[in-house]
């Protein structure tokens, strides 16, 4: 009967609450939501494109202003105490998203602007105006949870959850930047040392943040994650060793090269990222070894 009870005084509490969208937060998603749907209808309009950064844009415009209204819908109906109780901690899990959404925003405010804004194009320049804007107010979400509400994750929004999130995230910016390997099979092992740990990444943060799941595996997980790590640092060993050989050799800088739509620099950064990745799952794998910063040790 505990358990029953405390089940029906939770789903009681999960009541209509409009009075959220009033709030400095609820203010917050609002603007978000309307900056993302605004900044995604103007660079439609401006035209499609088969690039894969721009396709990146379209889709980081869409899924972060929707993540945002399920969130707010969620508070607003005050659904996130059922979730809280059965399911995540919600707090970790709204901060963490900001900070992703944070992550997501800028990135793509900065290669928008890149290539697609220019002296002559006031169009790429009111898209890439309304693109910061929207990098800003999540920015805004993230520097209110962190420093003026004080909250404090206990996986995503802390420093191993994010940590993953970095890493799927370069992870993603290596995929989209891929071009110019079809032709080599050294560089296509690169490719499958950067699709091994991508999937797995996902699934590792999904099942930290859903408490109930995490204690139904038939297998310790943190032990898991350690195991990835190690081979996640290898297969970027890998990666970071051939792909600058194999991707470069004969290929030197052309004498112009402009950022926006100069091959060689897609591929430098392709090198470039793999080397970031690199040092994060090495400070991930030194870290949880430590078991500092919050880390678990294994």
């Amino acid at each position: 009967m505990g358990i029953i009870g405390n089940i029906k005084d939770t789903v009681s509490q999960a009541v209509f609450s409009p009075s959220t969208l009033l709030s400095g937060r609820g203010g917050l998603h609002m603007a978000q939501i309307l900056l993302s749907v605004v900044t995604f209808l103007l660079a439609a309009f401006r035209g499609g494109s088969s690039h894969t950064y721009w396709i990146y844009a379209m889709f980081t415009w869409a899924f972060c202003p929707i993540m945002t209204l399920v969130i707010t819908i969620i508070e607003m109906l005050k659904l996130d105490v059922i979730l809280n109780m059965f399911c995540l901690d919600w707090s970790d899990f709204t901060t963490g998203m900001a900070m992703s959404s944070t992550l997501m925003t800028v990135s793509v405010a900065i290669t928008y602007a890149n290539f697609y804004a220019c002296l002559k194009c006031l169009y790429g320049w009111i898209v890439s105006i309304f693109a910061f804007l929207c990098a800003f107010v999540y920015t805004l979400e993230v520097l209110k949870d962190k420093f003026l509400d004080k909250k404090k994750g206990s996986y995503l929004a802390a420093l191993p959850g994010f940590w993953k999130v970095m890493e799927a995230f370069v992870s993603c910016m290596i995929f989209i930047s891929l071009t110019g390997y079809r032709d080599k099979p050294a560089l296509i092992l690169c490719v499958i040392a950067y699709a091994i740990p991508f999937p797995i990444l996902p699934l590792i943060i999904a099942t930290n943040i859903l408490k109930k799941l995490k204690k139904c595996l038939p297998f310790n997980l943190d032990r898991f994650v350690f195991i990835f790590l190690v081979i996640s640092v290898v297969l970027y060993i890998f990666a970071a060793i051939v792909w600058p050989i194999f991707m470069f050799r004969n290929n030197p800088r052309p004498s112009e090269c402009p950022p926006s739509f100069c091959i060689w620099a897609i591929q430098f950064m392709v090198a470039f990222m793999t080397y970031v990745n690199l040092i994060l799952f090495t400070l991930d794998l030194i870290f949880t070894l430590l078991g500092v910063c919050g880390f678990k040790r294994t």
